[in-house]
Formats: C-alpha cells, structure tokens, sequence
C-alpha cells in the first residue's frame, strides 16, 4: 500500500514538473564590477513569461534570496523597490536597489538602479525576451558594482558562486509562477 501511494504521489509531481532550461550562465569580474549574463528557455508563452519579469512583486515567489519586491513609479514612470538578504558562508548582508524601468513588451525589459537609493553604484539589468520552440528565451544580462565592502581575497569568488546558484534555483519557480500568470493582465 506505502508503494502504491509513494507511486501515485511520484507521477502526481512529475505531472507538474517545469521544463526551463539553462543553456548558458557566465559570471566575471574585472575589478570593480561584475558582469553576469544568463540564457535560459521557458516552455511558458511570450506573455506570461515577459508578465513575470515585469512585475517586481512577484519576486519573492522565486528567489528566496529576496525579502521585499513592489512595484513603483518614478516620476510617473515604472519603477521597483528590492530588498534582498544573503549569505555566502559567514558573510551575510542586505541589500536594497531601487530604480527605474523601461519596457517593451513582450521584447525587452530594462532595469537601471539609482545609485543614491540603493546599495551599488551600478546595477543595471536587461532581459531579451523570443519566442522559441513553443516557449521562451530569456537572454538576461546584469552589470553590478557594490557600493559595499566585499572581501577582496575571497569575495568575488564567493559572489560568482552565489549569482550561479541563485539562477539555477530561480529557473523552475519562475516557470512555475508564468505558468500561473493571466494574460489579460500583461503590462504593456
């Protein structure tokens, strides 16, 4: 019988498994800033894939290195506020951006922090957003200078481990809130 339910329990998650890939990710470091850039495919439409994206809020639903997310306005412009929070062995820290964003729907969504709002003096983000086989690429590319202390001996190796981590933990929750998204609601 424990058989039986562990079997029924098994096909019952592989039914709602997600299928996001990770094709590439690439974290360097040239001194002062870093540079990361990540291609991963969502078997999610266009829509509900970019809808993810482009609402900040929904960021605590897949990174758990995020504790606070909303979306603002600037000026009448779009805007988001994130706190994150994170450890990398015994160094913990948290962080807040806040900035502004620029959209084209469905095909590019950009992100640039202001410095005198937020912990780095840059972090700029751009994702490119095609559809492909039935689903989504998502090309993401970040360009990030703390305006904190990292230890210099260790710290960009430890940042680089951590960005690689944190975006292979993402992919699947991510696919997993787009498959959930509701179209009409897309934000242009």
């Amino acid at each position: 019988m424990i058989r039986a339910v562990l079997a029924v329990a098994l096909l019952l998650a592989a039914s709602v498994t997600t299928a996001a890939e990770l094709r590439s990710i690439d974290v360097s470091y040239d001194g002062t800033r870093y540079q990361f850039k990540s291609v991963v495919w969502f078997k999610t439409g266009i829509d509900e894939t970019y809808q993810v994206f482009s609402h900040w809020d929904y960021s605590t639903l897949f990174s758990s290195a995020v504790v606070e997310a909303r979306d603002t306005e600037i000026d009448g412009q779009p805007g988001y506020y994130v706190v994150n929070r994170g450890c990398v062995l015994f160094f913990c820290k948290t962080l807040k951006r806040e900035g502004r964003v620029e959209r084209e729907t469905n095909r590019v969504l950009r992100s640039y922090a202001d410095p005198e709002k937020s912990d780095f003096r840059q972090a700029d983000e751009v994702w490119e957003f095609d559809e492909e086989n039935g689903g989504t690429r998502v090309i993401y590319r970040l360009t990030m200078e703390p305006a904190f202390w990292v230890p210099p001996a260790i710290g960009p190796w430890m940042i680089k481990r951590k960005l690689r981590k944190d975006a292979g933990e993402a992919i699947d929750r991510i696919e997993e809130v787009a498959m959930g998204v509701r179209t009409d609601d897309v934000i242009s």
